[in-house]
């Protein structure tokens, strides 16, 4: 409920919520006649709609913007543009509510081992991670008891962090940069931690040899190569949990599976496990 004061106070609507509507569907590329037959109205409401001839009512907005795949924080501005009360709030990540969320998030991650992965907020902050990550991180040269803490997109871009200790890190760089640009056009948090960071030199490739971008990692016995996929939850009903992404950095090859697996076979019998 803290969230949903937060807008009824601070948020004062500049944008109609047809104008929202309008400008999702242009940067989703679809005409008004598209958007209707996925959202179930008619080309003429939606069309009313979006030039404020016309006022949609709670479930007609919810089905434009569900068709839309508005995330549900932009879903509370638009709902609140249009006179309606926000839909959704965000549940502080320690609250208890969010018990099974954590539950199935600490499943994810201890089997992903040796694999490495973490737990993205949407401003790109480290919430979790597993203990390969941080024998990887060790690998790397970058001493850390744990990725928790850490900014993914500070650790990349800035001059010292992981960024630098990659093969490909003009690549890379540019990546992180131009999703996180994209994810910061409702992020205003995002667009300032965004605006303060050194931004990417050009990354254009003379010539594509691999299917997609590699994370290749440097250490002192050699190069680790990861191929990166994102796990999210499914349905979300709540602003944080929908924020929450797993990345997961698979070994794109067979040296960098022996030696993550090595790495991890070593913390365990350090640690007394088997």
């Amino acid at each position: 409920m803290d969230r949903l004061r937060y807008y009824q106070k601070t948020i004062t609507p500049t944008t109609t919520a047809g104008q929202h509507v309008r400008n999702l569907r242009r940067q989703a590329g679809l005409s008004q006649l598209d958007l209707a037959l996925m959202a179930g109205v008619s080309q003429r409401h939606l069309s009313c709609v979006e030039t404020g001839r016309a006022r949609a009512s709670p479930g007609t907005l919810h089905a434009l913007l569900s068709a839309l795949g508005a995330s549900l924080e932009y879903c509370n501005e638009v709902f609140l543009a249009a006179g309606y009360a926000p839909r959704y709030a965000a549940t502080p990540l320690e609250s208890p509510a969010l018990d099974v969320v954590h539950a199935a998030i600490e499943q994810i991650l201890q089997a992903n081992n040796p694999v490495p992965a973490i737990v993205l907020d949407n401003n790109w902050n480290i919430t979790a991670a597993n203990v390969s990550t941080g024998l990887l991180l060790a690998m790397a040269g970058i001493p850390q008891d744990s990725a928790a803490g850490l900014n993914l997109l500070e650790t990349l871009l800035s001059p010292g962090g992981l960024g630098d200790r990659l093969a490909n890190a003009q690549e890379v760089r540019a990546a992180a940069w131009h999703r996180a640009a994209r994810e910061s056009a409702c992020n205003p948090a995002l667009a300032k931690r965004l605006s303060s960071l050194p931004p990417p030199g050009n990354a254009m490739q003379a010539t594509v040899t691999s299917p997609m971008l590699l994370t290749r990692v440097c250490t002192a016995n050699g190069e680790l190569s990861f191929v990166s996929t994102f796990t999210t939850f499914g349905m979300p009903l709540d602003i944080t949990v929908e924020s929450l992404r797993i990345e997961h950095l698979i070994p794109a090859d067979l040296s960098t599976r022996q030696r993550m697996a090595q790495a991890f076979e070593q913390w365990n019998l350090a640690h007394g496990y088997r």
